[in-house]
């Protein structure tokens, strides 16, 4: 099963020819076993909020209408994942990056993701 991490999220839906080939292949083989964290939600709407970030939509009726069309599953952010998280050595000090690793590590998933920070976690698989 397959994570995708937010920037692999607004490629698939905004700019596929950013993904790699690796990554458009796992999204094909995939398909149904694909999901996002909560926490994307969050990092699109603040970086929209704050002028990164042009979206057609709202965030929040972009990221339901962007789950819903690519057949994506979204992951709450519980607790024991935020935990979690602040658990983790500090390679990365992105916050919601921390959360998608995290996720990862406690659902056995593989985070699909150019990010080579989050690639440096030994215990998160991870492709691109």
């Amino acid at each position: 099963m397959i994570l995708l991490d937010t920037c692999t999220l607004l490629w698939l839906v905004g700019d596929q020819e950013r993904l790699s080939p690796r990554a458009r292949d796992r999204l094909r083989e995939h398909a149904g076993e694909l999901f996002v964290s909560a926490i994307s939600a969050f990092e699109i709407g603040i970086k929209h909020r704050k002028g990164k970030l042009a979206l057609p939509l709202e965030p929040g009726p972009w990221f339901e209408e962007a789950m819903d069309f690519h057949g994506l599953a979204e992951i709450p952010v519980s607790a024991r994942i935020a935990a979690h998280s602040t658990t983790l050595p500090a390679l990365h000090s992105d916050p919601c990056d921390r959360i998608i690793v995290a996720t990862a590590q406690l659902l056995g998933l593989t985070v699909l993701t150019p990010d080579a920070l989050i690639r440096a976690y030994a215990d998160c698989d991870v492709e691109w």
